[in-house]
């Protein structure tokens, strides 16, 4: 299909295309702009806008099937705006018996509470997120995800990236309009997208008067604690030590649900398997922001802060290192995991196909670390029960500064800057 100029083509077009053609309606969700409607866009014919038309609101009271009028597919942007309108697609789509009629773009879930019926055997789902290395640029994608399920062995890529070029990458971000920005540019932006969620948008999605202050308050406990197992109560504690203030478990709760549902934060669940050790397995997500920009956004730090700390930046890293592999799993029709038990021993990210294959990441920042890491996946692979768990189809070190090669012990070392779907 002929993409219209200007447009950065996405990892996740060709699913788009292909699922849209495959069901009557195709739902993509998404954070607020990760380039949702600029993707839908490239395959619709007609478009209403359901934040931005003053007509839908009359329309909805008073002929909602009007709304669905046009030539097709129609893309209906920002769909949860008027949630009833889910229904209305759904017997349009039973009516009209074609695939590729609608595609819905929504920035946040509705709540539980708004009755919606199923949409199954009529909707297929898209999730996108913010742009990948590969994406922007940034990686030449010669080490493949689909490679590394096919076990093959890495010739040797010379392509490390500076570490201070690493950490422009991080305060920027991957939101698709901040492409042509610069360091300065895109960091207000990212500021001031934490601003807005905290004085409009979190109250605004639900309709509930929320404190942005205590907003403010979790999103930089949140970002503190980026790519770890923090659960509610070491939120709390960590609002209370470093913030000097108070904030109750509902209303974090409550918080946490809404960033959600809004998509600002994707938390990676843990890996269930079985595994011959005594250890127990942990339950716990790791936490994310959806684009590791905003934990940088919502702390306010520099570049210079971010190079003087290099520990914390690693956990930064590692959750944009966790964000492209999602990128490039979804397009392998696979998920993203970690692996924690109560030995200690874990794996920064499992990524598992539907078939049942897998692949074990550990991501380091920098290369001092390499031996361990390595010595990590061995362990981790050797625990495992061979006769309820498929053996890894690789084994792999994600490095920033390091360059790109297969290791005498059969672990690859890939710098994210090679690596793509």
């Amino acid at each position: 299909m002929q993409r219209k100029q200007s447009y950065t083509q996405r990892i996740s077009d060709a699913e788009l295309e292909r699922k849209l053609e495959a069901s009557g309606a195709l739902l993509i969700r998404g954070m607020k702009a990760c380039g949702k409607t600029a993707s839908a866009k490239q395959f619709a014919n007609s478009l209403v806008a359901f934040d931005q038309d003053d007509q839908v609101a009359l329309l909805m009271q008073t002929a909602p099937q009007r709304l669905l009028l046009g030539d097709t597919p129609r893309l209906i942007d920002e769909w949860q705006e008027y949630p009833k309108i889910w229904n209305y697609v759904r017997h349009e789509v039973d009516n009209r018996n074609e695939t590729a009629q609608f595609i819905l773009t929504g920035s946040a879930n509705p709540e539980e509470s708004v009755k919606m019926h199923s949409g199954a055997g009529r909707f297929t789902i898209l999730d996108m997120r913010t742009m990948s290395w590969q994406e922007l640029g940034y990686s030449s994608g010669k080490i493949r995800m689909s490679d590394l399920f096919e076990s093959k062995n890495i010739d040797i890529y010379d392509e490390a990236t500076d570490l201070e070029l690493i950490v422009e990458r991080i305060i920027k971000g991957g939101f698709p309009s901040l492409i042509n920005k610069s360091l300065r540019q895109s960091a207000e932006i990212n500021r001031a997208y934490i601003d807005l969620l905290a004085e409009v948008d979190m109250s605004r999605v639900s309709d509930v008067k929320r404190n942005p202050d205590k907003i403010r308050k979790l999103l930089r406990s949140l970002a503190r604690n980026s790519a770890t197992m923090a659960d509610i109560s070491s939120l709390e504690s960590d609002i209370k030590d470093r913030d000097r203030a108070e904030i109750s478990r509902p209303t974090i709760y409550d918080y946490l649900e809404t960033l959600e549902r809004m998509m600002v934060i994707e938390n990676q669940p843990v890996w269930n398997t079985h595994i011959r050790s005594s250890a127990m397995l942990r339950k716990s997500p790791k936490r994310h922001f959806s684009d590791v920009s905003l934990a940088v956004a919502a702390l306010g730090i520099s570049k210079e802060s971010l190079l003087k700390d290099i520990k914390f930046t690693g956990f930064l890293f590692e959750s944009l290192a966790v964000h492209n592999l999602r990128v490039y799993a979804q397009a392998n029709d696979a998920k993203v995991y970690h692996y924690y038990d109560s030995s200690g021993l874990e794996v920064d990210a499992i990524v598992q196909k539907y078939s049942g294959e897998w692949c074990a990441f550990e991501i380091k920042l920098g290369v001092g670390q390499i031996d361990d890491a390595a010595k990590n996946l061995l362990k981790f692979a050797s625990v495992l029960d061979e006769q309820y768990v498929n053996t890894a189809k690789s084994l792999n070190i994600i490095t920033g500064t390091g360059v790109s090669y297969t290791r005498s012990d059969g672990v690859n070392v890939i710098s994210l800057s090679s690596l793509g779907y």
